[in-house]
């Protein structure tokens, strides 16, 4: 092993346990034993009560995730070569995967592409970049610096890195909030926060300063075309809308009519200007509405108003402690879109919640098409797009949950 004069931490065997299968926290109560100095965010060596090496990470005494695991090779300098590969290997997997796609993206995506607590979406030429964790906050000049010399190498053109890093977990990690241009040499801020993009040929206005997360939900691109694939023709319930991209993805693949709800007068009026700005609007009707509100309301009436119900809530868990609450929030919103589609409708459900697990999502639509009277005719089952690649042994990659159905 290298000699880096770093401190050292033991951890327990549940921890060496967890981290030679891959994960890469090391909880607060799993830290037994420290040797050396070091200061919150710095590197330190984790070992095993036996003083076998098991990985590198970012230290922080303020978060109940105490080490995040950047490398498990003892070998490795953590200079900037080190992270200069780290991102090109991020970048490269992006233009595999993504293809003509990669304009609208997300570039790192924290701990899948091995940078902990560390998001970085494009829009076309913004970047905008959430830091979550203290070690990448310390080194996030070198980072963005780098990625943003990687990038223009390509040829692709950047005006600007927007951080929103408004998000009340960075205190908990002993970091502010703020967000604003990241004040870089030898590229001037630019003065404008919103961008358009265009996704699945549908151009969109994109608000990166005050827009929910980084300004746009880039995890659903490959669902909106399979729900676009299956519209034509159908009278679409849109519930969720945000800022109307399941909607539009569903008129532009021919749907009659589509009504698209949200609880957000703001999110309302931003899919009504992203509907007229694609020629959508004389398809796509917006409605500032609870939709847990509506669809009782909605079921009240004759089935089969609407044949293609799409369900996009946002997480309605964020911890394992409010899981059975947000079991019954999925179950009602899908049981009663259930009895609003007549047999042979579809509907397009999903969650974001890591903490509502694949299985337990599964186990719900099971219970709530039992209670409807209803069958279930899967016709896809999707996850998030693979720029926010799903590491197995790293459960929290994986959190988006997609399904098409048909009611039979």
């Amino acid at each position: 092993m290298k000699q880096r004069g770093n401190a050292t931490v033991s951890v327990s065997y549940k921890a060496e346990t967890s981290l030679r299968a891959g994960h890469p926290w090391v909880y607060d109560t799993e830290v037994l034993n420290k040797v050396g100095d070091y200061g919150n965010g710095d590197l330190v060596d984790v070992l095993s009560t036996r003083g076998k090496y098991l990985g590198t990470g970012f230290i922080n005494n303020n978060s109940k995730i105490r080490i995040r695991i950047i490398s498990r090779n003892a070998n490795d300098s953590f200079d900037e070569a080190f992270f200069e590969r780290r991102l090109r290997h991020a970048w490269e997997y992006r233009k595999t995967v993504m293809g003509s796609d990669i304009g609208c993206c997300r570039i790192i995506f924290g701990e899948a592409d091995f940078f902990p607590g560390l998001t970085v979406d494009r829009f076309e030429n913004i970047l905008v970049a959430q830091t979550l964790s203290l070690g990448i906050e310390k080194r996030k000049e070198m980072i963005f610096s780098l990625l943003l010399k990687i990038l223009r190498e390509d040829g692709q053109q950047i005006d600007g890195l927007y951080e929103r890093n408004d998000v009340a977990i960075r205190e908990l990690e002993g970091m502010t909030q703020g967000k604003g241009y990241f004040p870089f040499k030898d590229l001037k801020a630019p003065t404008f926060t919103e961008t358009t993009i265009v996704e699945n040929g549908i151009e969109y206005q994109v608000d990166f300063e005050n827009g929910q997360k980084t300004g746009f939900f880039l995890d659903q691109k490959y669902n909106r075309q399979a729900v676009a694939r299956i519209s034509r023709g159908r009278r679409v319930l849109d519930c969720f809308t945000h800022t109307g991209s399941f909607a539009l993805n569903a008129a532009k693949g021919g749907a009659s009519h589509v009504l698209a709800v949200d609880i957000s007068e703001d999110a309302v009026k931003m899919a009504e200007a992203n509907a007229k700005r694609n020629g959508l609007d004389g398809v796509v009707e917006c409605k500032a509405a609870n939709v847990f509100d509506l669809l009782p309301q909605l079921t009240e009436g004759p089935r089969g108003v609407y044949d293609m119900i799409i369900l996009d809530p946002p997480a309605f868990t964020k911890s394992r402690k409010t899981t059975e609450n947000a079991v019954r929030g999925y179950k009602e919103i899908n049981l009663r879109a259930m009895k609003l589609l007549p047999p042979g409708g579809y509907l397009a459900t999903c969650s974001c919640s890591h903490f509502m697990t694949d299985e337990m999502f599964c186990d719900m639509l099971g219970s709530a098409a039992s209670d409807a009277g209803v069958g279930l005719r899967q016709v896809e089952a999707r996850y998030q797009s693979p720029d926010h690649p799903i590491l197995w042994n790293v459960p929290e990659t994986g959190y988006l949950k997609f399904y098409i159905f048909q009611v039979v």
